[in-house]
């Protein structure tokens, strides 16, 4: 049995390789990095933002015409 001699890297295979690394790299650098997280005011986060008395809401009740709002 005659073994066959080692396979040569050839310029074809040597120039996909190069692309394939490029490419690679390239896209790993436009991944998004993760997004810092922004800080919470409690005094903001608990503050009460719906006002039922106020003219914002009564004109929305008032236009729309929904039963029992009058």
């Amino acid at each position: 049995m005659t073994s066959d001699p080692p396979r040569k890297l050839l310029r074809r295979d040597l120039l996909k390789l190069t692309i394939a690394g490029v490419g690679a790299t390239g896209a790993a650098g436009l991944l998004p990095s993760p997004a810092a997280a922004k800080p919470v005011d409690l005094d903001q986060k608990r503050k009460a933002r719906y006002r039922p008395n106020s003219q914002e809401v009564r004109n929305f009740y008032r236009v729309n015409a929904y039963p029992g709002a009058r």
